[in-house]
């Protein structure tokens, strides 16, 4: 090797080093601070658990073992202090309605919201003839992920909690 080379002498060594030797013993991690905490926001989404109709029954059997959400880092809690994922299962009635957005309003920030089935997408086959049923659970909060069908099953669940997954990833925390 010649002078024209792109590693000078002084490169070159540096070069030949195994990268342990380089930097020591000490692991290092270079990266954005995006996206340490977009990692571990997905890697610890923690549904609120409440169902309004029969999409919960599929949204219940989503945790069992065949579906098995724990695998994505999802444990469900009971109270919307700790939770930072609303699955509205259901049909989604204007008595409901209030309901929904004041337990929205105590989830802490970021919090975000996945609607499930066509009753809580839309109001379903309900919304025609009952004026009763609110036509889309989005009039109320803002919607993140629609996952449809009715019920949807388990499967169109676990798609719609990694596209909600797939939107964190890219999310911008920090200034910029």
């Amino acid at each position: 090797m010649g002078t024209d080379h792109p590693l000078s002498s002084g490169d070159r060594l540096w070069a030949e080093k195994p990268y342990k030797e380089s930097f020591g013993n000490a692991g290092i991690v270079i990266s954005k601070a995006d996206d340490l905490l977009n990692w571990s926001r997905l890697s610890s989404l923690f549904p609120m658990t409440f169902g309004l109709a029969c999409c919960a029954i599929e949204f219940m059997s989503t945790g069992t073992t065949p579906y098995d959400m724990d695998r994505f880092g999802m444990a469900p809690r009971a109270t919307p202090r700790q939770a930072d994922v609303m699955i509205v299962a259901g049909t989604v009635t204007f008595k409901m309605a209030d309901r929904i957005r004041r337990l929205y309003e105590q989830m802490a920030e970021p919090r975000y919201v996945i609607s499930m089935g066509s009753c809580s997408n839309c109001g379903g086959p309900y919304w025609q003839h009952g004026y009763h049923v609110l036509k889309g659970v989005d009039k109320i909060i803002p919607v993140d992920v629609y996952v449809p069908g009715c019920p949807p099953r388990p499967e169109a669940l676990i798609d719609g909690i990694l596209k909600l997954r797939e939107k964190i990833t890219g999310e911008h925390i920090l200034g910029s």
